[in-house]
């Protein structure tokens, strides 16, 4: 047994937040896709799991790497994606990338501002987007609207979970200067309901967030497969609408997650979009590092 296998949470693609392979994307992409889901869904579940220690976990992030990179065999959801992107002639990059998330995920448990959160999220979120862009043989030029819709995901995923990352794990994305200049604290995340304070952080992330979303519309435009443009206009339409309801809502005391009837709304939207002319590139700063 792999040592990721020990620390398997039993989630799959249908207990996301966001949709993962859905019908929309062509049948010749899901598999890699896929691959690349349960080799990110095993480290997530090695960073998440409450009871082990972290030089368990990482240890076994390590050995995801280096079956990753191609130098033991011993992971199978790292094999598994190393030979799918191999026989495609794709890089491993943005798996490797992503892992250095997943290691952060076990040493750091706060983040001291949102540029901070944003690095984190060039490691955690933008490897996703683009290796789903690669897959689908799309250009590097839709990278930086790609990166700004996968770290407003990953931020919108923050905001929804804000408590339950706190009472699980201790583990608080909401960058301590902005509590700090609200008059929040960390222990406020305990409480049944937000503080007033809190309420002040949270909705002045959701609409920092909403800036993200603004440079990344123009995506779904920029990318070549058709279905793959209707994933992504969903998939935009689908976090504007959380981030509408994060202001309006308090995530540690009313629901923010979309139920399936309420999706109507964000399909509606997608629809009317990708009839629209195409709006102006908005770039994404870079957070590449050098």
């Amino acid at each position: 047994m792999s040592e990721a296998a020990v620390f398997a949470s039993g989630k799959g693609h249908r207990d996301e937040n966001f949709p993962v392979a859905s019908l929309l994307i062509e049948t010749r992409f899901r598999a890699p896709i896929m691959a690349f889901y349960r080799f990110a869904r095993a480290a997530d579940d090695i960073a998440d799991h409450p009871a082990a220690g972290a030089e368990d976990k990482l240890r076994a992030l390590e050995q995801m790497r280096a079956t990753l990179a191609g130098a033991i065999d011993a992971e199978p959801s790292a094999l598994a994606l190393r030979e799918a992107l191999v026989a495609r002639g794709l890089s491993v990059q943005h798996g490797l990338d992503l892992l250095v998330a997943f290691r952060r995920d076990v040493t750091q448990r706060r983040y001291a501002s949102w540029d901070e959160l944003m690095d984190y999220c060039r490691w955690s979120a933008a490897p996703v987007g683009r290796m789903v862009l690669d897959i689908h043989g799309e250009a590097p030029a839709t990278w930086p609207a790609s990166d700004a819709l996968c770290a407003a995901l990953q931020v919108i995923n923050h905001l929804q979970d804000c408590a339950k990352d706190r009472r699980a794990l201790d583990r608080v994305y909401l960058p301590q200067d902005e509590l700090a200049t609200a008059g929040a604290r960390v222990e406020d995340l305990d409480r049944p309901a937000a503080t007033p304070a809190l309420r002040t952080v949270i909705v002045g992330l959701a609409r920092r967030t909403r800036g993200l979303l603004e440079r990344a519309r123009p995506l779904a435009e920029q990318v070549a497969n058709a279905r793959l443009r209707v994933e992504i206009a969903f998939i935009q339409a689908l976090a504007e609408d959380l981030v509408d309801r994060l202001e309006r809502r308090d995530p540690l005391s009313q629901r923010v997650h979309h139920r399936k009837l309420e999706l109507v709304g964000p399909a509606c939207v997608t629809l009317a979009r990708l009839v629209r002319p195409p709006s102006p590139s908005i770039p994404f700063p870079s957070t590449e590092r050098r």
